[in-house]
């Protein structure tokens, strides 16, 4: 089968595995805060396909990329080894999320492409194998990144998903405290309020006191960081595209 210079819809879809990741990193942070646990799942849930969808493109296409390269040399190793760890990391990543497994393991699949991609990138700058080395180390840098804080980040969310009786990182303060949204963090024996109870013997709804939840800064850093990773992997994803487009328009291999 002929080859066909698809690398500058590989690099688009670098883009596409950066804003989906980094908005469903978004939307786990915002509920984390609030300590809602559906709201997590949702969102996890809500990206498995379109982050499932880029995955499994891109596995195709580095599969062909791998096999149909037109060119000798090191080109087919250097750009579709790592872009095919890339597409196999976000399906693991899509599945886990989809069947509400640990993300953890998923987190350690993007643990060591991101270390490997990392290496690929600075082999590919020492050894100037591209025309652009400058560029290419800093995408595989920040994607490889990326990949790495995948780890710590998934560990905290299945740490905060593994107690949906609210005691995560809660704690009692002794004070009344207002929720204004319901949690189904809430919903078990161990987090019902406490209720004092009246002169009369029955429960004073109007004094009910809950245990505060305050996000530790340890884990909302965390979170922070990946998100931030995957902003920058993807703004460097865009300047290598800015820079190789015109070359793969004028003269595709």
């Amino acid at each position: 089968m002929a080859f066909i210079d698809f690398l500058a819809f590989q690099e688009a879809l670098l883009i596409f595995a950066a804003v989906i990741v980094g908005y469903v990193g978004v939307a786990v942070f915002l509920a984390m805060r609030h300590n809602d646990a559906a709201g997590v799942k949702s969102a996890l849930k809500s990206g498995a396909i379109p982050i499932g969808s880029v995955g499994a493109v891109a596995t195709v296409l580095a599969l062909w990329a791998e096999t149909a390269w037109p060119l000798p040399g090191s080109y087919n190793i250097l750009f579709t080894d790592v872009y095919l760890l890339f597409g196999v990391t976000l399906v693991v990543l899509a599945v886990t999320m989809a069947t509400s497994s640990k993300l953890q393991y998923a987190g350690i699949f993007g643990l060591i492409a991101g270390g490997v991609t990392i290496s690929y990138g600075w082999n590919g700058y020492i050894l100037h194998m591209t025309k652009d080395p400058l560029e290419t180390f800093l995408l595989y840098g920040a994607f490889g990144l990326a990949g790495i804080l995948a780890f710590p980040a998934t560990l905290v969310t299945d740490h905060f998903l593994a107690h949906p009786d609210g005691t995560a990182f809660a704690f009692g303060t002794g004070v009344t405290v207002a929720r204004r949204h319901p949690s189904i963090q809430a919903s078990s024996r161990a987090a019902q309020p406490i209720v004092p109870v009246g002169p009369s013997g029955t429960p004073d709804e109007d004094l009910s006191v809950r245990p505060s939840f305050h996000l530790p800064i340890y884990i909302s850093t965390t979170l922070l960081i990946f998100v931030v990773a995957i902003a920058l992997a993807g703004f460097a994803a865009m300047w290598y595209l800015d820079v190789t487009l015109p070359g793969h328009l004028m003269s595709a291999p």
